[in-house]
């Protein structure tokens, strides 16, 4: 089978090394796309890669692995959308944009309403697998242990905690959380890592990095697959981020701010102040503990690490059972935004 991963975000990267990893177990061929803007960030620079599209209508696919939203209908190939987050209740997740034959879903919650799509549109399938991010969680989940504790034991502190908003002008938190973070800091036992969604505007950028030069128990971090983040942190907080299911799939507390999603499960303010009283709470109390595991069987109900598995394997069956598609039923919009886009 000859498999295209195609990333137009850095964030893929962390979503697609699973499938890759598989792919080269079961001895697929595969290539990776990647755009001109994201390319001094790609880690796997001993794998076939390409920025041009023309050389993917030459490879001649027989399946494109997409966790973003757009692909051009024009390449050759079972288009499979893996989705790039849990956060169902964000604009668009559930927009069907044509682009799609297969779509892959983490869990019951997601599954239920394509289903329900699909049995409007009729031209497309759903399969459950799971979502390959987080196999990490159960083949590697103490990865980062010896690291944490190293960083715990430099700045003599207790614990660990995560702010990583999202960067959506109208859900971020990042501008009115400036001085409660600062705060937060004021307290010895905590360690404050800031990692930001790739697209947060630079202006909320320079202002978190001026913070954390000015305070030694904040530490900016430029790493891009935040997975080793949420593996260290204690406590994370956010606002209405799709890193907040993954993290409460490893059962720890989480603290949002105006978050929209109505199945809330954790800790979620309307204002953006008592941050510093809301971790201890949290930390202490824990009181959303029990409620977690609505997440868990809902969004994202495996923990065996072969959520990649599952969908290599669900792309294969697929193809077998019913070809590779010649063709997509799309809008002439859709068409010209492709060719726009894509050449």
């Amino acid at each position: 089978m000859k498999c295209i991963l195609f990333c137009q975000n850095n964030y893929a990267f962390g979503i697609l090394e699973p499938i890759k990893a598989y792919l080269e177990k079961e001895q697929h061929d595969y290539i990776w796309f990647i755009t001109k803007k994201i390319s001094s960030d790609f880690p796997f620079k001993p794998d076939i890669y390409t920025t041009s599209i023309s050389d993917l209508v030459s490879f001649q696919s027989d399946a494109i692995f997409v966790p973003g939203n757009e692909v051009p209908h024009f390449l050759r190939g079972l288009k499979v959308q893996i989705f790039h987050g849990l956060a169902g209740e964000k604009k668009g997740h559930f927009r069907i944009r044509q682009y799609f034959d297969l779509y892959l879903t983490q869990g019951p919650y997601f599954t239920d309403t394509f289903n329900n799509l699909k049995a409007i549109h009729k031209d497309f399938d759903v399969i459950e697998t799971g979502w390959p991010k987080l196999d990490v969680f159960a083949t590697d989940k103490h990865r980062y242990d010896k690291e944490k504790q190293t960083l715990l034991k430099k700045a003599k502190a207790k614990k660990v905690l995560l702010y990583a908003p999202t960067f959506s002008p109208k859900l971020t938190s990042a501008p009115f959380l400036v001085e409660e973070i600062k705060n937060l800091a004021k307290n010895p036992d905590y360690i404050i890592l800031l990692k930001f969604h790739p697209l947060m505007d630079k202006e909320w950028l320079d202002v978190y990095k001026n913070l954390a030069m000015k305070m030694p128990n904040i530490v900016f971090e430029s790493e891009k697959n935040i997975v080793k983040f949420l593996l260290m942190a204690d406590l994370l907080i956010s606002d209405t981020s799709s890193v907040i299911y993954e993290f409460l799939l490893l059962d720890k507390p989480t603290i949002s701010f105006r978050n929209i999603s109505n199945k809330i499960q954790w800790e979620n303010s309307l204002k953006y102040q008592d941050l510093a009283q809301l971790v201890k709470k949290n930390l202490e109390e824990d009181p959303y503990k029990e409620s977690r595991s609505y997440i868990y069987n809902q969004y994202h109900p495996y923990n065996d690490g072969k959520s990649a598995m599952r969908m290599v394997e669900a792309v294969k069956n697929y193809i077998i059972t019913n070809g590779v598609p010649s063709k997509r039923r799309i809008s002439l919009f859709r068409k010209f935004k492709m060719l726009s886009k894509f050449g």
